[in-house]
């Protein structure tokens, strides 16, 4: 009988170890997906498929401002880069809400690049998303808020400017006029008032440009840009000038950078800046074009051996309508914006522009635009973006002088 009972209690002894067991199992189960649902947060459903579609910038972000997902356009903004937000306001804002709870509307002015002091002028909205996310939508205002000063200082550059050509046509048509009864010297006022109105035409084009580069819709800032075509095709459109100046165009181009942005804005700046080594260089000179990668940025540079610039020009080479050497410009039909078209282009991508030159040596001009970081491929998609390194090139171009190191680093793009 004693038997018996030791039997019973024993099974129920193991029963209730069993039972205890599958407890602490299922417990430690619980606890163990809770904790990867910390670690590793899901987004509520649909709101990704949203952000893919969001023409302006939307980000979300986790309790520790990782960013979980983030659209075309905030990428294209340069708003994200590793995983992290890259403007401390937009941080601040995102604190703001988890403390506070509450949604904040702000406009807020950030910097638009890594590189050069040009900024963006962002209409920022910040929320809640669930309990744990927060959601950050961002539109570009910038060229709202400069539109009214842009206009009016453009209105004054352009009618100063065309107060000469203008004077001239009229003169010339008179002195046709009273010399109808002498060929020869009509002939040869004929001759000027072609070149005037080519002059006209010349700065009525770059008008337009200088005009797209104001407008609204200027950039295409989500469209992927291939550096290597880009350079190219400006190398193909000054091809005749150059060989008409017997002048050779050096090209080494190998890099496979691709930037964010508009790519016909792109090569009419690296066309002009192409354009003005070889108007700016003696017969039978070289320039050389270089492009190569470093860091997170790409870097075109275009070296000549041209007459150079002086110290006291060095800073005001891209405003608008400025010239180094006034009768030069008149002799190659330069209307002085071309270079501010190369700066207003290069800011709006996001880059900067710099210019290296000594008088009777040469001048180097560097554009430099940010790496396009582009969206994580789907078997990335819990890891970081992909980021492959690009090799950098170098280009077979033309010597020039860089500034003494202790000025500052010469990228030495050309050699």
């Amino acid at each position: 009988m004693d038997s018996i009972w030791l039997v019973l209690v024993a099974l129920a002894l193991g029963v209730f170890l069993g039972a205890g067991i599958l407890l602490m199992l299922y417990m430690a189960e619980r606890r163990g997906a809770h904790a990867a649902k910390v670690i590793a947060p899901s987004i509520p459903d649909g709101v990704e498929q949203v952000l893919d579609v969001l023409e302006s910038a939307g980000i979300v972000l986790d309790p520790s401002n990782n960013v979980l997902k983030a659209s075309p356009g905030a990428l294209a903004l340069g708003l994200v880069h590793g995983g992290m937000l890259t403007h401390p306001e937009l941080v601040a804002l995102a604190a703001s809400v988890r403390t506070d709870g509450d949604t904040v509307t702000e406009e807020v002015t950030v910097a638009r690049g890594p590189y050069g002091d040009s900024t963006m002028r962002l209409h920022v909205l910040v929320a809640r998303l669930g309990t744990r996310f927060v959601l950050l939508l961002a539109e570009d205002r910038t060229e709202a808020h400069r539109l009214d000063e842009v206009r009016r200082d453009f209105v004054a550059n352009i009618s100063h400017e065309l107060k000469t050509p203008i004077a001239s046509v009229s003169l010339l048509a008179e002195a046709i006029e009273q010399a109808s009864d002498e060929p020869d010297q009509v002939r040869r006022f004929a001759g000027r008032l072609s070149t005037e109105a080519t002059r006209l035409a010349r700065i009525t084009s770059e008008v337009i440009e200088l005009s797209r580069l104001q407008a609204r819709d200027a950039l295409r800032p989500d469209a992927l840009v291939s550096i290597d075509e880009v350079v190219a095709e400006a190398v193909d459109q000054n091809r005749i000038v150059a060989a008409a100046k017997h002048i050779d165009v050096a090209v080494r181009v190998a890099a496979g950078a691709k930037v964010y942005g508009d790519r016909a804005l792109i090569i009419v700046a690296v066309h002009n800046l192409i354009s003005n080594a070889i108007a700016y260089s003696n017969d039978g000179g070289r320039v050389g074009v270089g492009v190569r990668v470093e860091d997170d940025a790409v870097e075109i540079a275009i070296t000549d051996q041209g007459i150079g610039i002086g110290p006291d020009d060095l800073d005001r080479v891209f405003e608008r309508f400025f010239r180094v050497d006034q009768a030069r410009s008149r002799n190659t039909g330069g209307s002085g914006l071309g270079l501010s078209i190369v700066k207003h282009t290069v800011q709006n991508h996001g880059g900067d522009v710099r210019v290296w030159s000594r008088p009777g040596r040469g001048s180097t001009f560097v554009i430099r635009l940010p790496l396009a970081e582009e969206a994580p491929r789907a078997a990335d998609a819990e890891g970081s973006p992909d980021r492959t390194a690009t090799p950098s090139a170098r280009a077979d171009g033309v010597e020039h002088q860089a500034p003494d190191a202790a000025e500052r680093r010469s990228p030495h793009p050309v050699r």
